[in-house]
């Protein structure tokens, strides 16, 4: 349970907020390449951490991010013309560069030097590993983009994806940290061939089977990993270890070779943009097993919106939840989105009642709460300015080690030596 002061820390991050700060010092996935497709395509809206702005593709094909109002008068810089290595204001022509500078104010004096007392508020985008990223920190502070495994793989080998989710970003992670929900919110009561899902000898899914897992949390450099020991067959232990890799990523255990997690990146304190990565190290990932790497809700054509909402009750069926899984909601990822989204826009953990079961969740916020305060005081978050320290893996084993740190040492290389 948080107090009043610490709920505001944790779940704030609009300019000026501590933990919006903090967020500012990392490279954020911001947008999808295929939203801005091409040299002088449309602009495109963005928010992000309760900023708006506009984004837009060069005529070289760099990338830019801006206010999404003109300087000049405040009108949106979305319906500005891109040309010409720019952006351009269509209610006077004050065009602008990626950098933010006003390069063209042709409603002023061609003796005039106003155009160069105006700048915008601007910030870097880069595309890397399939992704648009934006840094909205200190320039002087711009760290190497983070080497995940994901980013590192061909484009042939993943599939990313986004969506629109309507809370607050913590409550989303919290959700990818909790690995006891999984045998419940996600039970089903039919059988299935999943590869991702280990399964014992009668083919009943061994996470359904130990609903109360023992947990072993172990902090990093990068975040922290945490591993969770349910009774297998055989005299081993099954073994779940989640990575949590600062401030909001996740790589979630699976029994394939395919592996994934995903991250949520604020858009304001009552909404945020889910993302997942699937990926195969080894081979490129044939268009009929996308669908199992995907991991998002059905979405809206056109958007980024899901079609599963508090509005249509996340299109719950109660015979199906009679007859055929736990929640009577088909989607894996809605399932996610009714449990996170129907806590409220900001969850109120002043009223909450934790147990042994939610010791990383209780890490996620003290880790990042200390960050973000260590910041105040001059500190900068480590992880942030050394790239390489998220090339990890999760893990997903039968083993007879009974702790973590035992298990962390037997299996050191599969864990540890991403591409």
């Amino acid at each position: 349970m948080l107090n009043a002061q610490d709920l505001t820390l944790l779940t704030q991050t609009g300019p000026g907020t501590p933990m919006g700060e903090l967020f500012r010092r990392f490279w954020l996935p911001a947008m999808l390449p295929e939203e801005l497709p091409e040299a002088d395509c449309p602009p495109k809206r963005l928010r992000m951490l309760s900023e708006d702005l506009v984004a837009w593709r060069n005529t070289d094909g760099s990338l830019g991010a801006m206010q999404n109002a003109c300087p000049h008068r405040g009108a949106s810089m979305f319906f500005g013309r891109n040309e010409e290595n720019g952006l351009r204001c269509v209610y006077h022509g004050w065009k602008f560069d990626t950098e933010g500078a006003c390069v063209d104010m042709p409603n002023e004096p061609a003796e005039s030097n106003f155009k160069h007392k105006i700048t915008a508020a601007a910030y870097p985008l880069a595309e890397w590993g399939g992704v648009i990223w934006v840094y909205m920190g200190p320039r002087n502070l711009q760290p190497e983009l983070p080497q995940f495994e994901w980013c590192l793989v061909p484009s042939d080998h993943k599939l990313i994806s986004k969506w629109f989710q309507e809370c607050n970003y913590a409550q989303a992670v919290e959700g990818d940290l909790d690995t006891s929900h999984v045998s419940f919110m996600h039970r089903s009561f039919q059988p299935s061939n999943d590869p991702r899902t280990r399964r014992n000898k009668q083919g009943e899914a061994l996470a359904a089977i130990d609903g109360s897992p023992v947990l072993t949390v172990k902090e990093t450099d990068y975040g922290f990993c945490y591993g969770s020991r349910r009774n297998g067959e055989d005299g081993d232990y099954y073994w779940r270890v989640t990575q949590y890799l600062q401030p909001f990523y996740s790589l979630i255990p699976s029994a394939s070779t395919g592996r994934g997690g995903g991250c949520w990146i604020p858009v304001d304190d009552t909404h945020c943009t889910g993302w997942r990565y699937g990926y195969d190290v080894a081979h490129p990932v044939p268009v009929e097993r996308r669908a199992g790497l995907s991991g998002i809700p059905r979405i809206e054509p056109g958007t980024y919106r899901g079609l599963a909402t508090a509005a249509n009750d996340y299109d719950i069926d109660r015979e199906l939840q009679r007859t055929f899984n736990y929640t009577g909601i088909r989607n894996v990822r809605e399932q996610d989105t009714m449990g996170t989204e129907s806590m409220g826009p900001i969850m109120d953990r002043t009223r909450e009642h934790l147990g042994t079961a939610d010791s990383a969740i209780i890490l996620f916020r003290r880790q990042l709460m200390r960050m973000a305060r260590q910041l105040q005081q001059g500190v900068e978050p480590f992880a942030a300015g050394h790239g390489a320290v998220y090339r990890i893996r999760a893990l997903d084993v039968l083993d007879p080690a009974s702790d973590l740190h035992t298990l962390i040492e037997q299996h050191e290389y599969e864990m540890l030596h991403a591409v």
